[in-house]
């Protein structure tokens, strides 16, 4: 036991993306601070952008993150599309939702199998899983191959994919290898409806409402559709902006934002939360005693959210291979002008916004790129200050692991969102 006065230092949090320490400190059983503190390097992406042609946007913010690498393409790809007016096929767009759909595959299959499932068996890590319960890091192998088998088909390989480009796509998908990849798809649709169960029957529960936001998609494809908030507030995306108002977080590499001045939260949760419906058929039939559970002010269930995600982007893939043949297409290469222009779409941690401003020589002017980490910082710690009074009297290592648990229940990008440049003005 600890008494009432006591501080909570984890440096480094673990099993996450990227670095981050967590500052606490309790006096006379009040809780004075709470800082997450994103200590990543700083990234300066959005200077390292300007003065570069717009050609070479998409696949230098692509190197971001090689978690998120497909969502920082296909973003920027949208906004310098809505700049220099190209609009994409409907191939294009279908070849796009399935990169979406191997991105979210892989990415989630990897948070939940190799970072939360050593929460749930109570280990320290995955290396620790043996006898059955190792079956659990077969079936991430499986899951997260089977995604990565979806973005090499449609992108040429599973991070930074070369196929995309402004308004198409080098190389579009084959016949044999479609059919291939949707029978990799098929192999492992059991062993995510076994993950969905998991995270549906585990123990874990924090609930404190909060305003969400995300972008509704009418097929949930994370590509094209409104912002929408839990709150009512529905608004086109290029308006996203408007709303925001910037934080800044004096010991975080990050800012944080603030949606129509309150706190809120992006990622799979909020998407659930507010377009459930939107799902595949095939997802909702055999998981819809688990995506009734759904809304939720349960912070744990982002993660079960997560997992049927999965199983959607499974569905939907496998319908789109199966019925769709596609056709390579030449288009003019897109001219450089003044512009503007706005992408936003669902990463796999939540709503992503780019916004891309260009010369009459077609190099960036400027750029501003916001992640679902940064935005999910503020009611990160929110949450934290809501569950320690009531874990006062648990034993202090035990208090520390809780609140990692509860930052993996948001499955943040850290390296996404570091890139604050902070300037001492004398």
């Amino acid at each position: 036991m600890h008494s009432k006065d006591f501080d909570i230092v984890v440096d480094p949090v673990s099993k996450i993306e990227g670095h981050a320490e967590l500052d606490i400190r309790v006096r006379n059983g009040e809780v004075e601070h709470v800082k997450l503190k994103i200590n990543e390097n700083k990234r300066f992406y959005t200077q390292a952008v300007r003065g570069k042609n717009f050609n070479s946007i998409p696949q230098l913010v692509s190197r971001i993150c090689g978690t998120c690498s497909v969502a920082h393409l296909n973003c920027s790809t949208e906004a310098l599309e809505k700049a220099l007016n190209v609009e994409p096929s409907q191939q294009t767009k279908l070849i796009r939702k399935l990169s979406m759909y191997g991105l979210n595959i892989r990415d989630h299959a990897m948070h939940l199998y190799l970072f939360c499932l050593p929460d749930i068996f109570k280990k320290d890590s995955v290396l620790d899983f043996e006898g059955k319960d190792a079956q659990w890091i077969k079936d991430a192998f499986e899951v997260k191959a089977a995604g990565n088998a979806l973005s090499t088909l449609v992108l040429g390989r599973a991070v930074h994919g070369m196929y995309a480009q402004i308004g198409g796509y080098a190389k579009v998908p084959e016949k044999e290898q479609m059919k291939q990849t949707v029978e990799k798809l098929k192999s492992v649709r059991q062993k995510v409806l076994k993950l969905i169960d998991l995270f549906y029957n585990r123990d874990f529960v924090y609930k404190r409402k909060t305003n969400h936001v995300a972008l509704i998609t009418k097929d949930y494809s994370f590509l094209e559709g409104e912002i929408q908030s839990s709150t009512g507030i529905c608004i086109p995306e290029i308006n996203y902006w408007d709303h925001l108002e910037r934080v800044v977080i004096p010991y975080s590499q990050a800012v944080g934002y603030k949606f129509d001045k309150a706190d809120y939260m992006v990622g799979a949760l909020s998407r659930m939360n507010m377009n459930k419906a939107a799902m595949h058929p095939e997802t909702k039939k055999d998981a819809g005693k688990y995506i009734s559970v759904f809304p939720s002010d349960n912070i744990y269930h982002n993660n079960l959210a997560q997992a049927i995600e999965i199983l959607h982007c499974i569905d939907h893939s496998i319908e789109i291979l199966e019925s769709s043949e596609f056709t390579a297409e030449k288009k003019a290469p897109p001219q450089g002008k003044a512009s503007k222009g706005v992408g936003v779409l669902e990463a796999p941690r939540g709503t992503l916004y780019y916004m891309m401003e260009l010369d009459g020589a077609g190099t960036i002017k400027f750029a501003n790129i916001i992640t679902p980490s940064q935005q999910n910082q503020i009611n990160m710690e929110d949450d934290f200050r809501g569950y320690i009074p009531t874990i006062l009297d648990w034993d202090k290592h035990d208090i520390e692991h809780e609140l990692e648990k509860m930052i993996r229940a948001y499955d943040p990008c850290f390296s996404c969102a570091s890139h604050f440049l902070k300037i001492n003005w004398i």
